[in-house]
Order: C-alpha cells, then structure tokens, then sequence
C-alpha cells in the first residue's frame, strides 16, 4: 500500500552514511611502523653544544669506602698484635699467676674480630673474585697439608721437630701466592 501523496515514507537509520574514506584503513600512531612500504628514516640528531673545554675529573669515592675491608682488617691486626705483646709481656712478668691462662687467650678477641672482618669482605666479592679466593684457599689448604705431611716423614730421619705455629703463616704464604698465581691466570687467559 502506497501512501496517497505516491512518495514512499523517508526512514531514518541510526548508522552513519558510508563516506569515501570508510574503504581506507584507519590511521594509528604505529600504523606506519611496521610497513614494509614506507621509507623510514633515523631521527635527527639532538645538538647537544660543544665539549666542554676542560675534561670533567674523575668520580672518586673515599678511602673509607674504597678500602673498609682493609683498613678495618689493618684496626684489628693492630689490635691484636698490641694485645699478643701486652699478654706474652704480662705472663712473662707474672709466670706463677693462677690467671695467666687468662691472659694468654686474650689475643683471641681481637683475632676473632678479624675473622668476622675478613668473612665479610669475602661475602662481598663478585663471583669471579670468590672463584680465585676459593681456589687460592684450596691450594694453600692442600699444599700446607702436603708439606706438613711430608715434613712428618724427614722428622722421622732426623730432621728437627716443626713447631705446629708454623702451619698457619705457611698457609697464609701460600694463599697470598696462589691468590697471585690463579689471579694472573685469569688476567692472561681473558685478557682483551
């Protein structure tokens, strides 16, 4: 049926009117990113001004922060040499006293603090600093028992008796030298 006036009724829709540009693809901030279509060039170069005239000094850091290890290491030697003397002084002075044992285990509070100290600063290492420590200490560990070992059988033939004081600065001796050793191996086998 159709109406009198012969029109057919206007019917309004609620989508928009199709355009021209709805067959384009939308433009997006990385739309052109990825396209292999487009030449894309570097941006420019931020001018940043000449150099300075002078060159910058180097960032220091302090003493303290740079060698705390040492230096509270240093303290605690000192300490203990300091009280190792006073204590072999005093029982020396005092040989018959009932409390010179005492005195004689003094010098292992200072020692103790030491160790403490040392501990830490290998706690602080970086893994290739703890490797060469590691390796250090196992050699010295092993070649200190071999030698002690072997010094037991020449002591057998008629070589003098090694007093067991000597065990621990043989090691320290040999841990500094391996500390060198493997610390040079590895300079020279990475070296750039």
């Amino acid at each position: 049926m159709q109406p009198a006036s012969g029109k057919l009724p206007e019917v309004l829709s609620t989508q928009p009117v199709p355009s021209e540009t709805a067959s384009q693809p939308l433009e997006t901030p990385f739309a052109d990113a990825a396209s292999p279509f487009r030449r894309t060039e570097a941006p420019l170069p931020v001018f940043a001004g000449p150099p300075p005239s002078a060159p910058l000094p180097p960032a220091t850091q302090s003493s303290w922060v740079t060698y705390r290890s040492q230096i509270n290491f240093g303290f605690a030697m000192l300490a203990y040499l300091m009280v190792l003397v006073g204590s072999i002084t005093l029982i020396q002075a005092n040989s018959d006293a009932e409390w010179r044992y005492y005195i004689a285990a003094l010098p292992v509070v200072p020692a103790l603090i030491a160790l403490v100290v040392f501990v830490r600063a290998l706690t602080r290492l970086d893994d290739l600093e703890a490797r060469i420590q590691l390796l250090a200490f196992g050699s010295s560990l092993g070649a200190t028992a071999l030698l002690t070992f072997g010094y037991g059988f020449f002591e057998g033939v008629g070589l003098p008796h090694l007093p067991p004081a000597f065990v621990l600065p043989a090691m320290a001796i040999l841990w500094g030298l391996a500390t060198a050793f493997f610390t040079w191996r590895y300079k020279w086998r990475y070296r750039r």
